[in-house]
């Protein structure tokens, strides 16, 4: 490859802080697909399904580059928890998270000029304590879970409410960053 630049497909502020602190250079070209899932479609196909339809609409704006592309869900009872439709949605999710044990998935899709997508994914269990009625009401009314799988940010309110968690901190905030500078070392992008 001859320069290829790193595309990020995916406009989330949480995604491209963590690639900077990782020091990885990168450029944003935001993807639009449905989210919407398929009848009876299962978590994990779900999530590497949108994150390589992401990386797949980009990569055709950008052929000769690399396209890093990313799509993360929640899990309870096998539920996929997606982004919250609404207030009530959101009340909803973190009720059914409160007092619990939940998987954070993220899938993860990289495009490689020539060799086609590349799609690995990274799961993290995370326990909640139990949350009050009232803390529920007034995280939701701040607006932080509006646009958060699951209906929060674990780097932002609801830090406060993990008493264990098992795996890649950097999943639950939604960018795997072991696994994908793996992916990116593997395909040359990066140096070992």
């Amino acid at each position: 490859m001859k320069n290829p630049v790193l595309v990020l497909a995916s406009a989330s502020p949480r995604r491209q802080e963590l690639l900077r602190e990782a020091g990885i250079s990168f450029v944003v070209q935001a993807a639009e697909i449905d989210e919407t899932p398929r009848k009876g479609e299962a978590p994990e196909p779900y999530a590497r399904r949108l994150a390589g339809e992401k990386a797949r609409a980009v990569a055709r704006k950008f052929p000769g580059d690399l396209v890093l592309a990313a799509d993360t869900i929640v899990i309870v009872d096998d539920e996929i928890l997606g982004k919250p439709r609404d207030r009530e949605d959101a009340v909803r999710m973190l009720r059914g998270l409160s007092g619990r044990e939940h998987r954070v998935l993220t899938a993860v899709a990289l495009v490689v000029p020539g060799k086609g997508v590349e799609l690995k994914c990274s799961t993290t269990r995370v326990h909640f304590r139990k949350l009050k009625e009232g803390e529920i009401q007034e995280y939701i009314a701040g607006g932080e879970p509006m646009d958060k799988a699951g209906a929060y940010a674990i780097q932002g309110g609801a830090a406060g409410w993990v008493t264990r968690l098992d795996g890649d901190y950097s999943n639950v905030v939604g960018l795997p960053l072991m696994l994908v500078a793996e992916m990116l070392r593997y395909c040359g992008f990066l140096q070992s």
